[in-house]
């Protein structure tokens, strides 16, 4: 098969199937996608989910990423991302509605010649509940505020394992929100009660929502600021710069489970249950929709409980 085909008036938007090809980039495959599905008689409602799944295969990999570059092993981190690294609870019911879209997508591409074979085709689909997370226990958080306390950078004490693991802990921001903080973010026209603004684009509508901050948190914020040399955001490396250090911190405190931005999320929302705060509270702190509180008010209760001391 070649890649060699007429190309449309406009060269980044493909008209019609016989102008896909491995190059083609993701989000110019979309609208196409409709259509078929539209013409296999699928409803509006399995139409917006598969574009909503697309996506997020698009914030995985890129809107930019080339259909031709996808591979199993690609698509499997993706699902594993969904699961377990991306900060939002993921239904069985929803991961394997992924798994379909990914299925229907790359057969339709390899059905018109676009990509020489399918790479979701043995993808495989999973059944049974999801396992539950981790939540760290008191001890294990004051463990691990001690060794992120302890951790040293050359000469130095290093303050940011410290200022990461307090702000996921008392926030429960996701990861991909940590990254887009900036300084002045943070509130303090209150010095008593500074609050963190959280803003996020949802379909081109922009959201926003207010954390309140431990004052401690936001001194420790500026020692920070002194040690490194910032451009913009709080955080002047890569998302995965930042798990080494969660992963480290776990390691240094002797946390049975490898530290995580999930499961100290999980840890913020247990907290606050048994801190007694309101439900709706906690799930707009978290960010989550209705729907996806549902599950992780159960998944968080759940872990609480497992907190609880057993009574003979």
């Amino acid at each position: 098969m070649t890649d060699l085909r007429q190309m449309p008036l406009f060269e980044n938007q493909p008209a019609t199937t016989a102008d896909l090809n491995t190059h083609t980039q993701l989000q110019h495959t979309v609208t196409l996608f409709q259509q078929y599905l539209l013409k296999e008689g699928k409803s509006q409602h399995t139409l917006n989910a598969f574009t909503s799944d697309l996506q997020l295969l698009a914030d995985f990999c890129g809107s930019d990423h080339a259909i031709g570059d996808f591979t199993t092993t690609r698509l499997n981190e993706f699902l594993h991302w969904l699961e377990f690294e991306r900060g939002v609870p993921c239904s069985r019911k929803s991961y394997a509605r992924r798994v379909t879209t990914l299925k229907v997508f790359f057969k339709w591409l390899h059905s018109v010649a676009a990509i020489p074979h399918d790479p979701a085709k043995v993808v495989l689909q999973r059944s049974g509940p999801a396992p539950l997370s981790y939540a760290l226990n008191p001890d294990e958080i004051r463990a691990a505020i001690l060794a992120a306390r302890g951790m040293r950078k050359g000469e130095e004490i290093d303050t940011r394992p410290e200022l990461l693991l307090r702000l996921i802990l008392d926030t429960g921001v996701k990861k991909s929100e940590a990254m887009t903080i900036k300084p002045a973010d943070v509130d303090r026209l209150n010095p008593n009660r500074p609050i963190l603004t959280i803003r996020h684009r949802v379909r081109n509508i922009f959201k926003e929502r207010r954390i309140d901050l431990d004052p401690d948190w936001v001194r420790l914020m500026d020692a920070y600021l002194v040690q490194y040399a910032l451009s913009d955001t709080l955080f002047n490396c890569t998302a995965r710069n930042l798990e080494y250090v969660l992963e480290d911190v776990g390691e240094a405190a002797g946390i049975p489970h490898k530290l995580s931005f999930e499961m100290l999320r999980w840890t913020c929302a247990v907290r606050d249950m048994q801190a007694g705060l309101d439900d709706a509270f906690i799930r707009d702190k978290l960010g989550l929709s209705p729907v996806s509180w549902v599950e992780t008010r159960a998944k968080a209760r759940r872990l609480l409980e497992l907190q609880q001391p057993k009574t003979s």
